[in-house]
């Protein structure tokens, strides 16, 4: 079992179910309209614990299977802004991923993936990759993949891996030359180990603001996401992309409710609980 630390208060994560719920079944009761865009989904976690960042197994099982036999293509983050960005039809499509490179991922997540034909997005921090950094919420932190599991499922699997800066800070928390150098620093780690180009960026926390999303764009970044919701479209900014993240609470109505649009605006709780909760961090 994994002790956490700093995801706040514990009543948000009682009262975040009952809030889902209610907002699904808001969608529902207005007939449950699809609307237009292409979503981008997140986890982080899939394992059997009680970690509110994990998704149980059989639950991530369902989800997908349910993509699946709903029609859908799940793309990684990458292939998702290419179709953006030329204009193609994205009906039917979702991207997937997963923030910070745990080891559940390959061991529950990956065969379902390939069971079902699709590829997903892993964002990994470099320095937790290699043990000199861990994750400030963990007590005890599950582990994370290897660089020998990174290397090897990256060029035969169906996971790809991409940034998610040097060590997980609150990028706007930084200065200036650290934020630069957690930037430009995990894209240069990535692509030594990964003898590629790595294009895509994930801001830790979903944090940031313009100056980040400058320094996104002189590393060389061509795409970067948020943990903002909302449907991503040909007039998105490819370096501030939408992502609804999935909780392992959600039922199958609500995952089917945020796949297809009834999800897109954050609620006034969440906006309001970010800005206290990070503006804390940044003070301590």
């Amino acid at each position: 079992m994994q002790e956490r630390l700093t995801l706040g208060p514990s009543w948000v994560q009682a009262v975040k179910p009952a809030l889902t719920r209610a907002r699904t079944l808001g969608w529902q009761a207005r007939g449950a309209p699809a609307r237009p865009g292409l979503r981008i989904l997140f986890y982080h976690r899939v394992a059997d614990e009680p970690d509110p960042l994990a998704i149980a197994p059989r639950r991530f099982a369902e989800q997908m299977d349910l993509l699946r036999d709903e029609g859908y293509r799940a793309v990684d983050v990458v292939e998702a802004a290419r179709l953006l960005a030329r204009c193609d039809p994205v009906d039917r499509v979702v991207a997937l991923s997963f923030d910070d490179g745990y080891r559940d991922v390959a061991e529950n997540a990956l065969p379902v993936l390939e069971r079902c034909g699709f590829r997903a997005t892993v964002f990994v921090a470099p320095s937790v990759v290699d043990g000199s950094a861990t994750f400030s919420w963990y007590v005890r932190q599950p582990p994370v993949l290897s660089w020998a599991d990174i290397v090897a499922l990256d060029g035969g699997s169906a996971l790809s891996f991409e940034a998610h800066t040097l060590t997980h800070p609150n990028l706007t928390a930084i200065a200036e030359a650290a934020a630069r150098e957690e930037i430009a620093g995990s894209k240069a780690a990535l692509e030594a180990r990964l003898d590629r180009p790595v294009t895509a960026f994930c801001y830790p926390a979903g944090l940031y603001g313009a100056r980040e999303r400058r320094l996104v764009a002189d590393a060389g970044f061509r795409t970067a996401t948020t943990c903002e919701p909302g449907a991503n479209r040909q007039a998105t900014d490819p370096l501030t992309l939408s992502r609804i993240a999935v909780n392992g609470s959600d039922g199958i109505g609500d995952f089917r409710a945020k796949v297809r649009g009834g999800h897109d605006r954050a609620s006034t709780l969440r906006g309001g609980y970010r800005r206290v909760r990070y503006r804390s961090s940044a003070a301590r």
